[in-house]
């Protein structure tokens, strides 16, 4: 069968192929015998979704598939991410489940997976997982040993307090004003709470009103003109910007300059250094991360792991060499010692109290290091990936022998569409330009 997997669990248009009720009721049915097999006593999942409108249908679905296998399903509602993460940890689940596609459209959803230690699954959990998935039968359960379905209170609440324990020890937010946009996604009522419950003097919340269908429109991280405007208008100190499951974030600062993870990446790793609370020396990125940011960790004594794209592999770097920071470029930023995975919330407390411990504008403070120029572009294919036909790989050995350590070029294929990702980065802008043009000329050409 084709790779039910993408770079981040399950995903695709809602209703249509791999995320019909059908299919996710396959899929509950299979995961749920996968993590069952090694249960000690009934298994259990805690699912939770964003806030789009498939979101229930596909709930729905899992639910019936996980529970048909003998599963237990704990319902944590509207949550974000990380919150089904640490709940599944926490409460000593087999499994956890999130229905999202993050920061995509309304019109598509997903599934992501976590393990009972709350990590995302392994590229080789996926792959045992894909082959049941085309093995054919089901063990369904006698009717005596269904699944049961809980949905406890407070959830939410208890995930908000994990939130706020994150802040460094006798800190507050007092004097702050912050724009927060939540994407009208999973954090809609969650972070603006927990900004507030730290004593935030004014909390201004956008992206904050959810209708199913305006998930990620026109605001969150990935838009963020909504977000700058805001800040300026209100003559807010700061703005943070969320994604639709809220484990991504970016910032901006009292002009409206948009902040991204690899300047949030700096600046933590710094202020944990100085405070010693920084282990490995370092952090983990990965190979989309500017260049400046690597010169600013080696000029501060510290040094940058690279992994391929997707938080799942920076999280399984950190837990292998023991970093305990680490993210993307995108705002996906890892905190292991506060979650398994992402969280925007978190991240942004983190930032948030090294502003309010400097007192000075968030303009100093976020801008840790200059970017070096990088350029993006992207090829769509319609026939065989030719990622790594020799053409390109002879141009891309060379490429890189021309910037001479004075730069990168970076060619990769999108884990969710069919995409070529074209990405350079060097001190001279103009070279940058013309060389991600000449590999967009030649992949055109290959493809």
């Amino acid at each position: 069968m084709a790779e039910f997997f993408g770079t981040d669990g399950v995903r695709g248009l809602a209703n249509a192929g791999k995320m019909t009720p059908t299919s996710m009721l396959r899929l509950g049915q299979i995961v749920g015998q996968y993590f069952a097999s090694n249960a000690k006593g009934r298994p259990s999942a805690v699912i939770g979704k964003d806030t789009r409108m498939s979101g229930d249908m596909i709930e729905s679905a899992l639910i019936a598939g996980l529970t048909s296998v003998g599963v237990d399903v704990i319902s944590a509602g509207v949550i974000p991410t990380s919150g089904v993460s640490l709940m599944t940890k926490g409460l000593r689940a087999n499994l956890g489940v999130m229905i999202t596609a993050s920061h995509n459209k309304y019109p598509d959803n997903g599934v992501k997976f976590f393990g009972p230690d709350g990590c995302k699954l392994s590229d080789l959990a996926e792959a045992e997982i894909e082959s049941l998935l085309d093995a054919g039968d089901t063990a369904l359960v006698p009717s005596a040993e269904l699944g049961r379905v809980n949905t406890p209170d407070g959830l939410q609440a208890r995930y908000i307090e994990l939130c706020k324990a994150t802040l460094p020890e006798n800190q507050r937010l007092d004097g702050l004003k912050i724009v927060i946009d939540a994407a009208h996604g999973a954090a809609y009522a969650t972070a603006s709470e927990t900004l507030r419950e730290l004593g935030a003097d004014e909390v201004i919340s956008i992206g904050n009103s959810p209708s199913g269908d305006n998930i990620n429109a026109g605001c969150g991280s990935t838009a963020t003109e909504l977000l700058s405007k805001t800040v300026v208008e209100t003559g807010a100190d700061v703005g943070v910007a969320l994604d639709g499951d809220a484990d991504r974030i970016i910032m901006c600062d009292e002009s409206g300059k948009v902040i991204d993870g690899d300047q949030l990446l700096g600046l933590i790793a710094k202020s944990w250094k100085a405070q010693g609370r920084l282990r490995g020396n370092g952090l983990v990125a990965t190979v989309m991360s500017n260049l400046g940011l690597e010169r600013f960790l080696e000029a501060n004594d510290m040094h940058l792991v690279r992994t391929q794209v997707g938080d799942r592999h920076v999280a399984a770097r950190m837990r292998k060499d023991g970093f305990n920071i680490g993210g993307e470029q995108s705002g996906h930023l890892l905190m292991t010692q506060y979650s398994p995975t992402g969280d925007g919330t978190m991240a942004a407390i983190q930032v948030l109290a090294e502003i309010k411990r400097q007192g000075r504008p968030a303009s100093e403070v976020l801008n840790v290091f200059k970017p070096v120029p990088q350029i993006l572009k992207n090829v769509r294919y319609t026939g065989e990936n030719p990622v790594t036909h020799p053409t390109l790989l002879d141009a891309i050995e060379a490429a890189q022998a021309e910037f001479s350590g004075q730069g990168r070029i970076l060619i990769r294929a999108s884990g969710t569409e069919p995409l070529i990702r074209v990405m350079a980065e060097g001190d001279d802008p103009v070279k940058v330009e013309a060389l991600v043009d000449d590999f967009v000329s030649l992949i055109s050409e290959l493809a």
